[in-house]
């Protein structure tokens, strides 16, 4: 069956992503838009216009057109919107880069996206000249701090006002080209339309996704990555376009967040689960008034139901989940926590206005009702227009019917409300019996010792593959308490059977847990030890 948003479907304005944006800039005039957490430096609506469009006629003289691609390579700066912005209200495409990219893997994505000019930092012209270099095709690198040897960002800003941008088509021409996260295979490029943000921006208007409706007087925190979908459009655009000051930050810190948040008496976060887990969990965060804050949403991985109570009782706020994709731009559900007695701490809530979804069998193909396990299957304005250079991958995606087929496994129950439960690729097989790590990992975190944890596969002679943990936690914690402390609380066919203490648990930038690099580590630490002790018993024998 088909779930449909309990929402009324919402007009979606037929303009590009820089006019939804700047559309009210001038009843904004001199208020904040965007604040340096740093250093205080602040640039205004009429500011924030003015540069966008500067920044545009800049990039225009120096020859990017319709359809060009610019790569932006830099952790989040006061500028980062205005030169993703300039770019788009000329014409451009814009590919956005992990910052903690090697040369190596910034050159496949300038190749892949075949980009003409990239902006960076710094801190990362040396690696920045040498993908450059390699790729081809980048005709001029300008940094957003002035760095020797390079054309700095400002140049653009001296530049006149672009007069006359190009027409957009928003239905069909390309604004964002992110690239997706990789987690579970290579990474590819989304083509994201003008047309898939301003959907996405309307449909969030038409919900109840946040204590109240995000309003002018509002003080939203980006910590995380403008490169990332999550940071670029719910953060970066949306907030932007409702009027809100952006206090701008270039990572996580927790003592400069905590300090940002205090002192810019921020209203609103939006967060990953490794951020909330610290903010639940860390004696530092007794130290700053955080009051201001209202309401905190998470995103880019689940969030255990449990934890969010922890930090809703710490902070006195609101915490709920959404969820999305880099290939949905990237909203498609979003849980409503106007009131906590609507819906528990672990739903990703109902979908998006104009949002249709699908719960479907993944051994049979066919269509599960509500409370059924499947994968989730999601179509609306908000999907992609399909993989860059690849039509395979983007068959294999999106079907002939227009239906996302998301690789997550989720439910619905009888209130529209969904449920995600992990990662068809990220289930693990006990015995023929399907884990779930997200759930290990939710429970895990609940344990007083334990700061952060991945559970994983590993492959197992008897069982195929057991769950393994790999658990950041306090000394005096041992392997014995962790797989007690599972099974007294699980199913014997979801005890973690293995553990391994770390310093850090791998994450992407988005703060999603790569998995993948857990996974092809364990493989081979147990494949090498089954090769030593096959050397042994020869020579043994």
């Amino acid at each position: 069956m088909i779930f449909r948003s309990p929402y009324p479907d919402v007009v979606i304005p037929d303009i590009s992503v820089v006019d939804y944006v700047l559309q009210r800039a001038p009843e904004f005039g001199e208020k904040a838009a965007l604040i340096d957490g740093v250093t205080g430096t602040t640039l205004s609506y009429d500011e924030l216009a003015s540069g966008i469009r500067r920044a545009a006629g800049g990039l225009a003289q120096r020859g990017l057109a319709k359809g060009d691609v610019l790569a932006i390579y830099s952790p989040n700066t006061l500028y980062y919107p205005v030169a993703f912005h300039g770019a788009a209200y000329a014409g451009g495409v814009v590919t956005t880069v992990n910052p903690l990219y090697t040369s190596g893997e910034l050159a496949k994505q300038l190749r892949d996206a075949r980009a003409r000019f990239l902006i960076t930092a710094g801190p990362f012209v040396d690696k920045a000249r040498e993908a450059a270099a390699e790729a081809g095709g980048i005709e001029k690198i300008f940094t957003f701090d002035g760095a020797p040897g390079t054309t700095p960002f400002s140049a653009l800003l001296d530049s006149e006002e672009l007069e006359n941008p190009p027409q957009i088509d928003p239905a069909t021409d390309l604004v964002a080209l992110p690239y997706s996260s990789g987690t579970t295979g290579l990474s590819k490029g989304v083509m994201l339309t003008h047309r898939n943000l301003v959907a996405n921006m309307a449909q969030l208007l038409g919900t109840r996704s946040l204590v109240r409706e995000l309003k002018k007087d509002d003080t939203l925190i980006a910590v995380l990555p403008f490169f990332h979908i999550y940071g670029l459009l719910v953060i970066m655009t949306n907030a932007l376009s409702r009027g809100a000051a952006i206090v701008v930050l270039p990572r996580f810190d927790l003592e400069q967040f905590l300090k940002a948040v205090q002192d810019y008496g921020v209203t609103f976060a939006h967060l990953v689960p490794p951020i909330v887990i610290a903010l639940a969990k860390h004696p530092m965060v007794s130290e700053y008034d955080l009051s201001s804050i209202e309401g905190i949403n998470s995103g880019a991985a689940p969030l255990g139901g449990e934890l969010a109570r922890q930090l809703e009782e710490r902070l006195g706020c609101v915490v709920a989940q959404g969820y999305g994709l880099t290939e949905t731009s990237p909203v498609t559900h979003s849980a409503p926590n106007k009131n906590r007695g609507d819906s528990s701490h672990s739903t990703i809530g109902p979908c998006l206005p104009n949002t249709e979804v699908r719960i479907v069998d993944t051994a049979t193909g066919e269509d599960l009702g509500p409370g059924d396990r499947g994968e989730v299957w999601i179509r609306g304005p908000q999907v992609m227009a399909g993989y860059l250079n690849n039509p395979e991958a983007t068959a294999e995606t999106i079907d002939d019917e227009g239906w996302l087929h998301t690789g997550d496994i989720g439910y619905v129950d009888e209130n529209t409300y969904c449920y995600i439960v992990d990662r068809v690729k990220e289930l693990i097989k006990f015995k023929g019996f399907q884990v779930a790590p997200a759930e290990l990992e939710a429970l895990l975190l609940t344990h007083p010792q334990i700061r952060d944890v991945a559970v994983v596969r590993s492959p197992d002679e008897e069982a195929g593959e057991v769950p393994k943990a790999f658990v950041v936690g306090d000394e005096s914690l041992s392997a014995d308490e962790v797989m007690s402390f599972v099974a007294e609380r699980v199913s014997p066919h979801k005890k973690v059977r293995r553990v391994e203490f770390v310093d850090q648990i791998p994450k992407a930038a988005s703060g999603k847990i790569l998995r993948r690099v857990l996974i092809d580590q364990e493989t081979a630490r147990v494949s090498e030890e089954a090769g030593a002790a096959s050397v042994k018993s020869k020579v043994v024998s």
